[in-house]
């Protein structure tokens, strides 16, 4: 938590201060000095951004070990952190299908906030599958497409922290093209996850749902390194049909992918939110639904 913490808040590009121009000569200096054995060549998109999905799912035999920190920080007041670490088997059986077993651990920092209640605890978090498939593949048509859908369980509410049983499923469908061929790659994606929670501090339930949409544009800068950008708009609602609207997110911020070698990566990602709106409350924000800053950090290996 404090890594990210750190991540966010310590290292923020802000033009024109000593800290954003130190910050930004020392990701150029990472850029230059990265070892990388890999080529050139067609790109992969399975796990080249941070927050968007790209239609990409690997070949058939393919083993993978992956594993993500995620960090979401600062409400409108008080202090807010929350943070997740996921481990992931993924496997490609068939053609064309991945599939992907996930445990979560999840911490919480939470103190002063209006609405919820103190938090500082970490624990384990839960369990999710990932099923993907792509019916269309750049390589033989113009634009990628594929389809998931990963259910999930937890054991605690995701954005208080409160203990409770969350069941529900994220449908992500992905899209992605080259813009210019194994240089530049734009992915889009149209999401919708329903949720449902029982607290264990009353036992009553309640249902929500989110859906969205994100676009991404990536450009290799030198053989297996990355850099690029994300935008995301976000729809909170409760019910589990998009019933009623309870607030509103648009994120920005940017994204570095690094192949390492031919069996092993890694990816980092900041995003912060640059407007929105809560219908409980007023301001620019919806820090009620969402966090004012999120981070990234992803790495697998092949075997």
């Amino acid at each position: 938590m404090a890594l990210l913490r750190a991540f966010v808040s310590g290292t923020r590009l802000v033009p024109g201060t000593r800290r954003g121009l130190a910050a930004r000569s020392c990701l150029l200096l990472l850029l230059a000095t990265v070892p990388t054995e890999v080529r050139s060549g067609t790109i992969e998109t399975e796990h080249l951004f941070g927050f968007t999905i790209g239609s990409d799912v690997g070949d058939v035999g393919e083993r993978e070990i992956e594993g993500s920190v995620t960090g979401r920080f600062a409400k409108r007041n008080g202090s807010y952190g929350a943070a997740s670490g996921t481990l992931s088997a993924e496997f490609v059986p068939i053609p064309n299908l991945r599939t992907e077993f996930t445990g979560a651990v999840v911490s919480y920092d939470i103190v002063g906030v209006s609405g919820f209640a103190d938090q500082r605890y970490t624990a384990f978090g839960g369990l999710s599958a990932d099923i993907r498939y792509r019916f269309l593949d750049r390589a033989t048509a113009p634009f990628g497409f594929a389809l998931g859908a990963e259910p999930h369980w937890g054991r605690s509410d995701e954005v208080t922290g409160e203990p409770a049983s969350q069941y529900g499923v994220d449908f992500v469908a992905a899209a992605d093209w080259e813009i210019i061929p194994d240089r530049v790659v734009a992915a889009f994606n149209l999401f919708y996850q329903p949720e449902t929670m029982r607290s264990k501090l009353t036992g009553t339930w309640s249902q929500e749902s989110t859906a969205g949409i994100a676009f991404a544009v990536m450009a290799q800068v030198r053989p297996g390194i990355f850099v690029g950008g994300e935008t995301r708009y976000l729809r909170k609602y409760d019910g589990l049909g998009l019933d009623t609207f309870a607030g509103q997110g648009f994120f920005v911020g940017p994204t570095v992918y690094v192949k390492l070698s031919e069996k092993a990566w890694i990816a980092a990602a900041w995003s912060a939110q640059v407007s929105g709106q809560a219908s409980s409350s007023v301001g620019a924000l919806d820090l009620v639904n969402f966090e004012r800053r999120q981070a990234r950090l992803l790495f697998g290996v092949n075997f």
